[in-house]
Protein backbone atom coordinates (compact mmCIF):
# COMPACT_ATOMS: atom_id res chain seq x y z
CA UNK A 1 0.00 0.00 0.00
CA UNK A 2 0.95 3.32 -1.10
CA UNK A 3 2.02 6.44 1.84
CA UNK A 4 -1.25 8.04 2.63
CA UNK A 5 0.82 11.16 3.09
CA UNK A 6 2.84 12.29 0.52
CA UNK A 7 4.91 15.93 0.07
CA UNK A 8 3.17 18.10 -2.88
CA UNK A 9 4.51 20.84 -4.67
CA UNK A 10 2.38 22.63 -6.55
CA UNK A 11 3.95 25.34 -9.01
CA UNK A 12 1.89 28.37 -9.49
CA UNK A 13 2.47 31.00 -13.04
CA UNK A 14 3.16 34.33 -11.49
CA UNK A 15 5.49 36.26 -12.78
CA UNK A 16 6.44 39.20 -10.27
CA UNK A 17 9.60 41.65 -11.36
CA UNK A 18 12.06 40.84 -8.77
CA UNK A 19 15.83 43.05 -8.17
CA UNK A 20 18.85 40.72 -9.58
CA UNK A 21 21.04 40.83 -6.09
CA UNK A 22 20.64 42.12 -2.27
CA UNK A 23 21.37 45.25 -1.75
CA UNK A 24 24.94 45.33 0.28
CA UNK A 25 25.62 46.28 4.30
CA UNK A 26 28.81 46.68 6.20
CA UNK A 27 27.78 46.14 9.88
CA UNK A 28 30.58 46.80 12.36
CA UNK A 29 29.01 44.23 14.56
CA UNK A 30 30.33 40.71 14.72
CA UNK A 31 26.99 39.50 15.44
CA UNK A 32 23.94 40.96 12.97
CA UNK A 33 20.81 39.18 11.51
CA UNK A 34 17.74 40.94 10.02
CA UNK A 35 14.44 39.17 9.25
CA UNK A 36 11.30 40.99 7.69
CA UNK A 37 8.62 39.24 9.84
CA UNK A 38 5.66 39.88 7.12
CA UNK A 39 7.13 37.78 4.42
CA UNK A 40 9.79 35.66 6.14
CA UNK A 41 12.64 36.82 4.45
CA UNK A 42 16.09 36.76 5.90
CA UNK A 43 17.63 40.16 4.85
CA UNK A 44 20.66 39.66 6.21
CA UNK A 45 22.74 37.27 8.57
CA UNK A 46 26.36 37.66 10.26
CA UNK A 47 27.32 34.82 12.40
CA UNK A 48 23.50 34.22 13.08
CA UNK A 49 24.37 30.48 13.89
CA UNK A 50 27.04 31.12 16.61
CA UNK A 51 26.34 30.64 20.31
CA UNK A 52 27.08 34.08 22.10
CA UNK A 53 26.07 35.01 25.68
CA UNK A 54 22.78 36.87 25.37
CA UNK A 55 23.07 39.00 28.61
CA UNK A 56 19.70 40.85 29.08
CA UNK A 57 18.59 39.94 26.22
CA UNK A 58 17.73 36.73 27.63
CA UNK A 59 14.97 38.78 29.79
CA UNK A 60 13.15 38.29 26.27
CA UNK A 61 12.68 34.60 27.68
CA UNK A 62 11.84 35.33 30.93
CA UNK A 63 9.43 37.77 29.47
CA UNK A 64 7.66 35.10 27.12
CA UNK A 65 6.87 32.59 30.19
CA UNK A 66 5.39 35.25 32.15
CA UNK A 67 3.38 36.44 28.70
CA UNK A 68 2.22 32.87 27.91
CA UNK A 69 1.43 32.35 31.63
CA UNK A 70 -0.89 35.21 31.65
CA UNK A 71 -2.79 34.24 28.05
CA UNK A 72 -3.73 31.13 29.65
CA UNK A 73 -4.79 32.44 32.73
CA UNK A 74 -2.30 30.94 35.20
CA UNK A 75 -0.49 34.43 36.10
CA UNK A 76 -2.48 37.44 36.78
CA UNK A 77 -1.05 41.10 36.30
CA UNK A 78 -2.33 42.32 39.59
CA UNK A 79 -1.17 39.32 41.05
CA UNK A 80 1.90 39.87 43.69
CA UNK A 81 4.94 38.49 44.63
CA UNK A 82 7.16 39.19 47.60
CA UNK A 83 11.08 40.09 47.36
CA UNK A 84 12.88 37.62 49.90
CA UNK A 85 15.51 39.30 51.80
CA UNK A 86 18.21 37.22 50.23
CA UNK A 87 17.16 37.55 46.92
CA UNK A 88 17.41 41.37 47.90
CA UNK A 89 20.51 41.30 49.59
CA UNK A 90 22.04 39.87 45.55
CA UNK A 91 20.68 41.81 43.56
CA UNK A 92 20.55 45.41 44.64
CA UNK A 93 23.73 47.91 44.74
CA UNK A 94 25.96 48.86 41.80
CA UNK A 95 27.47 45.60 41.87
CA UNK A 96 24.13 43.91 40.76
CA UNK A 97 23.56 45.57 37.50
CA UNK A 98 20.16 47.23 36.24
CA UNK A 99 17.70 47.58 38.79
CA UNK A 100 14.49 48.87 39.64
CA UNK A 101 15.08 49.07 42.99
CA UNK A 102 12.85 46.79 45.05
CA UNK A 103 12.69 46.74 48.38
CA UNK A 104 13.53 43.95 51.16
CA UNK A 105 10.04 42.48 51.76
CA UNK A 106 8.04 44.55 48.99
CA UNK A 107 4.60 42.47 48.06
CA UNK A 108 5.26 43.88 43.80
CA UNK A 109 2.48 42.90 41.16
CA UNK A 110 3.60 41.11 38.02
CA UNK A 111 2.67 44.27 36.16
CA UNK A 112 5.23 46.68 37.98
CA UNK A 113 7.67 43.86 37.76
CA UNK A 114 7.03 43.26 33.88
CA UNK A 115 7.80 47.11 33.72
CA UNK A 116 11.13 46.82 35.71
CA UNK A 117 12.33 43.99 33.57
CA UNK A 118 11.39 45.22 30.06
CA UNK A 119 11.99 49.15 30.60
CA UNK A 120 14.47 49.30 32.81
CA UNK A 121 16.23 45.97 32.06
CA UNK A 122 15.84 45.34 36.32
CA UNK A 123 18.14 41.79 37.33
CA UNK A 124 16.06 42.41 40.65
CA UNK A 125 12.70 42.07 38.70
CA UNK A 126 13.76 39.26 36.56
CA UNK A 127 14.87 37.30 40.07
CA UNK A 128 11.73 38.31 41.94
CA UNK A 129 9.64 36.88 39.53
CA UNK A 130 10.83 34.29 38.76
CA UNK A 131 10.96 32.78 42.19
CA UNK A 132 7.56 33.95 42.54
CA UNK A 133 6.11 31.47 39.45
CA UNK A 134 8.29 28.74 40.19
CA UNK A 135 9.69 28.32 43.52
CA UNK A 136 13.00 28.73 42.76
CA UNK A 137 15.13 30.38 39.84
CA UNK A 138 16.81 27.20 38.61
CA UNK A 139 12.98 25.87 38.55
CA UNK A 140 11.88 28.98 37.03
CA UNK A 141 14.94 28.37 34.21
CA UNK A 142 13.56 25.36 33.26
CA UNK A 143 10.22 26.77 32.27
CA UNK A 144 12.30 29.06 30.15
CA UNK A 145 14.60 25.95 28.35
CA UNK A 146 11.13 24.38 28.20
CA UNK A 147 9.49 27.50 25.94
CA UNK A 148 12.72 27.26 24.27
CA UNK A 149 12.31 24.03 22.84
CA UNK A 150 8.69 24.66 22.30
CA UNK A 151 9.53 27.48 19.63
CA UNK A 152 12.28 25.57 18.41
CA UNK A 153 15.50 27.06 19.55
CA UNK A 154 17.88 24.80 18.24
CA UNK A 155 20.87 26.74 20.23
CA UNK A 156 19.80 28.53 23.11
CA UNK A 157 20.01 27.52 26.74
CA UNK A 158 19.26 29.47 29.41
CA UNK A 159 21.05 29.30 33.42
CA UNK A 160 19.19 32.34 35.41
CA UNK A 161 16.14 34.93 34.38
CA UNK A 162 17.74 37.76 33.60
CA UNK A 163 21.35 36.69 31.62
CA UNK A 164 23.66 37.58 34.23
CA UNK A 165 26.82 35.46 33.51
CA UNK A 166 27.37 31.82 34.26
CA UNK A 167 30.25 30.77 32.53
CA UNK A 168 28.63 29.71 29.83
CA UNK A 169 25.49 27.97 30.96
CA UNK A 170 23.28 30.50 29.29
CA UNK A 171 23.62 31.07 25.49
CA UNK A 172 21.91 32.11 22.53
CA UNK A 173 21.95 32.99 18.61
CA UNK A 174 21.42 36.25 16.87
CA UNK A 175 18.16 33.89 14.88
CA UNK A 176 17.26 32.30 18.01
CA UNK A 177 16.70 35.39 19.40
CA UNK A 178 14.62 36.80 16.17
CA UNK A 179 12.74 33.46 16.47
CA UNK A 180 11.81 34.66 20.03
CA UNK A 181 10.96 38.58 19.68
CA UNK A 182 8.82 37.08 16.53
CA UNK A 183 6.98 34.81 18.96
CA UNK A 184 6.49 37.57 21.75
CA UNK A 185 5.16 39.83 19.09
CA UNK A 186 2.86 37.67 17.22
CA UNK A 187 1.24 35.31 20.16
CA UNK A 188 0.76 38.56 22.68
CA UNK A 189 -0.09 41.36 20.49
CA UNK A 190 -1.45 43.14 23.17
CA UNK A 191 0.91 42.76 26.28
CA UNK A 192 3.54 43.11 23.82
CA UNK A 193 2.31 46.82 23.05
CA UNK A 194 1.54 47.68 26.80
CA UNK A 195 5.07 46.44 27.67
CA UNK A 196 7.53 46.83 25.17
CA UNK A 197 7.15 50.62 23.83
CA UNK A 198 7.09 52.71 27.11
CA UNK A 199 10.00 55.25 27.02
CA UNK A 200 10.57 55.65 30.53
CA UNK A 201 8.75 54.06 33.66
CA UNK A 202 8.69 55.26 37.80
CA UNK A 203 8.70 53.65 40.64
CA UNK A 204 7.45 54.90 43.90
CA UNK A 205 9.55 54.32 46.86
CA UNK A 206 8.26 53.36 50.49
CA UNK A 207 9.75 56.21 51.75
CA UNK A 208 7.81 58.25 49.05
CA UNK A 209 10.04 59.14 47.00
CA UNK A 210 9.96 58.47 42.78
CA UNK A 211 12.74 57.16 40.65
CA UNK A 212 12.20 57.70 36.86
CA UNK A 213 14.26 55.49 34.78
CA UNK A 214 14.69 55.72 30.41
CA UNK A 215 14.56 52.90 28.16
CA UNK A 216 17.31 51.81 26.86
CA UNK A 217 15.81 51.06 23.47
CA UNK A 218 17.91 52.64 20.87
CA UNK A 219 15.22 52.43 18.26
CA UNK A 220 12.39 53.65 20.45
CA UNK A 221 12.03 57.80 19.53
CA UNK A 222 14.64 57.53 16.74
CA UNK A 223 13.21 55.25 14.07
CA UNK A 224 9.15 55.70 13.32
CA UNK A 225 7.49 52.60 14.14
CA UNK A 226 9.91 51.30 17.03
CA UNK A 227 8.09 49.30 19.10
CA UNK A 228 10.63 46.69 21.29
CA UNK A 229 12.47 44.63 21.93
CA UNK A 230 15.75 44.27 24.68
CA UNK A 231 18.79 45.44 24.83
CA UNK A 232 21.91 44.03 26.67
CA UNK A 233 25.79 44.38 27.90
CA UNK A 234 28.36 42.90 29.87
CA UNK A 235 31.81 42.25 29.18
CA UNK A 236 31.89 39.32 27.96
CA UNK A 237 28.79 39.61 25.31
CA UNK A 238 29.64 43.35 24.85
CA UNK A 239 26.75 45.77 23.51
CA UNK A 240 23.72 44.33 22.20
CA UNK A 241 20.44 44.92 20.84
CA UNK A 242 17.27 43.03 19.80
CA UNK A 243 14.55 45.63 18.00
CA UNK A 244 11.46 45.57 15.94
CA UNK A 245 9.93 48.26 14.09
CA UNK A 246 6.46 48.15 11.84
CA UNK A 247 6.63 50.71 9.57
CA UNK A 248 3.54 50.32 6.27
CA UNK A 249 2.58 47.27 7.23
CA UNK A 250 6.35 45.62 7.43
CA UNK A 251 7.37 44.66 10.62
CA UNK A 252 11.46 44.02 10.87
CA UNK A 253 12.85 42.39 13.37
CA UNK A 254 17.24 42.52 13.90
CA UNK A 255 19.97 41.36 15.82
CA UNK A 256 23.06 43.15 16.39
CA UNK A 257 25.54 41.71 19.43
CA UNK A 258 29.55 42.37 20.34
CA UNK A 259 29.55 46.33 19.50
CA UNK A 260 31.70 47.90 21.77
CA UNK A 261 30.08 51.09 22.89
CA UNK A 262 26.46 52.41 24.64
CA UNK A 263 26.77 54.88 21.82
CA UNK A 264 28.26 52.51 18.99
CA UNK A 265 25.15 50.13 19.77
CA UNK A 266 22.71 53.37 19.28
CA UNK A 267 24.34 54.39 15.56
CA UNK A 268 24.10 50.85 14.52
CA UNK A 269 20.81 49.78 15.54
CA UNK A 270 19.19 53.06 14.18
CA UNK A 271 21.30 52.89 10.84
CA UNK A 272 20.83 48.67 10.38
CA UNK A 273 17.24 49.26 10.69
CA UNK A 274 16.65 52.31 8.63
CA UNK A 275 18.83 50.12 5.87
CA UNK A 276 16.01 47.16 6.50
CA UNK A 277 13.21 49.48 5.54
CA UNK A 278 15.07 51.37 3.29
CA UNK A 279 17.43 49.05 0.79
CA UNK A 280 14.56 46.74 0.42
CA UNK A 281 10.79 46.78 -0.85
CA UNK A 282 7.60 44.73 -0.24
CA UNK A 283 5.40 43.81 -2.93
CA UNK A 284 2.17 42.26 -2.43
CA UNK A 285 1.58 39.18 -4.38
CA UNK A 286 -1.87 37.72 -2.59
CA UNK A 287 -4.12 39.70 -0.93
CA UNK A 288 -5.95 38.36 2.19
CA UNK A 289 -8.65 35.48 1.38
CA UNK A 290 -7.95 34.98 -1.73
CA UNK A 291 -7.61 31.47 -3.32
CA UNK A 292 -3.80 30.46 -3.72
CA UNK A 293 -4.47 26.75 -4.57
CA UNK A 294 -6.43 23.47 -3.25
CA UNK A 295 -4.93 20.56 -1.47
CA UNK A 296 -6.46 17.04 -1.53
CA UNK A 297 -8.20 15.81 1.83
CA UNK A 298 -7.84 12.62 2.98
CA UNK A 299 -10.98 10.66 4.18
CA UNK A 300 -13.22 13.42 4.18
CA UNK A 301 -16.12 14.43 3.61
CA UNK A 302 -14.68 16.45 0.58
CA UNK A 303 -12.01 15.55 -1.77
CA UNK A 304 -10.42 19.09 -2.14
CA UNK A 305 -10.23 22.42 0.51
CA UNK A 306 -9.06 25.76 -0.97
CA UNK A 307 -5.82 27.40 0.31
CA UNK A 308 -6.40 31.34 0.81
CA UNK A 309 -4.23 33.66 2.46
CA UNK A 310 -5.18 34.55 6.18
CA UNK A 311 -3.32 38.08 5.60
CA UNK A 312 -2.22 40.68 2.73
CA UNK A 313 1.10 38.65 1.48
CA UNK A 314 3.74 40.30 0.31
CA UNK A 315 7.50 38.82 -0.82
CA UNK A 316 10.33 41.59 0.32
CA UNK A 317 12.71 42.52 -2.16
CA UNK A 318 15.70 44.47 -2.94
CA UNK A 319 15.11 47.73 -4.73
CA UNK A 320 16.40 47.94 -8.37
CA UNK A 321 15.92 46.10 -11.87
CA UNK A 322 14.05 43.32 -11.98
CA UNK A 323 14.54 39.49 -12.64
CA UNK A 324 11.90 36.20 -12.25
CA UNK A 325 10.73 34.90 -9.14
CA UNK A 326 9.00 31.17 -8.60
CA UNK A 327 6.49 30.82 -6.52
CA UNK A 328 5.39 27.38 -5.39
CA UNK A 329 2.20 26.08 -2.59
CA UNK A 330 4.34 22.95 -0.39
CA UNK A 331 2.30 20.86 1.72
CA UNK A 332 2.22 17.26 3.34
CA UNK A 333 -0.68 15.58 1.39
CA UNK A 334 -2.88 14.36 1.34
CA UNK A 335 -4.32 16.47 4.41
CA UNK A 336 -6.28 14.45 6.60
CA UNK A 337 -9.90 15.57 7.56
CA UNK A 338 -11.12 16.92 9.90
CA UNK A 339 -9.59 20.33 8.90
CA UNK A 340 -10.68 23.59 10.83
CA UNK A 341 -11.20 27.13 8.49
CA UNK A 342 -8.70 28.56 8.95
CA UNK A 343 -6.08 25.85 9.99
CA UNK A 344 -2.56 26.37 9.05
CA UNK A 345 -2.20 23.70 6.11
CA UNK A 346 0.00 24.57 3.76
CA UNK A 347 2.83 27.28 3.57
CA UNK A 348 3.34 29.45 0.56
CA UNK A 349 7.22 29.58 -1.26
CA UNK A 350 8.91 32.45 -2.87
CA UNK A 351 12.72 31.84 -4.05
CA UNK A 352 14.42 34.39 -6.29
CA UNK A 353 17.62 33.79 -8.03
CA UNK A 354 19.88 35.98 -5.11
CA UNK A 355 17.40 35.81 -1.87
CA UNK A 356 16.90 32.97 0.54
CA UNK A 357 13.41 31.63 0.26
CA UNK A 358 10.27 33.26 1.71
CA UNK A 359 7.48 31.08 3.40
CA UNK A 360 4.26 32.67 4.44
CA UNK A 361 1.36 30.51 5.78
CA UNK A 362 -1.92 29.31 3.99
CA UNK A 363 -4.48 27.97 5.38
CA UNK A 364 -7.88 26.29 4.62
CA UNK A 365 -10.73 28.44 3.16
CA UNK A 366 -13.25 25.99 4.68
CA UNK A 367 -14.35 23.23 7.19
CA UNK A 368 -13.69 19.97 6.14
CA UNK A 369 -15.43 17.23 8.05
CA UNK A 370 -14.72 13.78 8.32
CA UNK A 371 -15.98 10.93 5.44
CA UNK A 372 -18.73 8.41 7.05
CA UNK A 373 -18.32 4.76 7.25
CA UNK A 374 -18.81 3.63 3.45
CA UNK A 375 -16.82 6.65 2.76
CA UNK A 376 -13.80 5.75 4.85
CA UNK A 377 -14.06 2.00 3.24
CA UNK A 378 -14.13 3.35 -0.70
CA UNK A 379 -11.06 5.28 0.18
CA UNK A 380 -9.61 2.06 1.88
CA UNK A 381 -10.22 0.00 -1.17
CA UNK A 382 -9.35 2.37 -3.68
CA UNK A 383 -6.03 2.91 -1.41
CA UNK A 384 -5.16 -1.06 -2.33
CA UNK A 385 -5.58 0.00 -5.83
CA UNK A 386 -3.89 2.85 -6.06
Amino acid sequence: MKPLVLPSLFALALAVPVSAAAPPYETPAPIAYMEDLSSGAVLYAKGADQRIPPASMAKMMTVYVAFDMIKRGELKLDQKFMVRPETWRQWHGPAAGSTMFLETGEQVSVKDLLHGIVTLSGNDACVVLAEGIAGTEAAFAQRMNDAAKKLGLTNSHFGNSNGWPDEGVTYVTARDLAKLAKASIEEFPDLYKAFYSQHEYTRTLSDGKSITQPNRDPLLGRVTGADGLKTGHTEEAGYGFTGSAIQNGRRIVMVVSGLTSFNGRIEESVRFMDWGFKAWTAKQIVSKGKRVQTAEVQLGDENEVGLIAPRDIAVTLPGGAASNMKVSVVYNGPVKAPIKKGQHIADLVVTTPDTPPQTMPLVAESDVGEAGFFGRAWAGLMSIFA
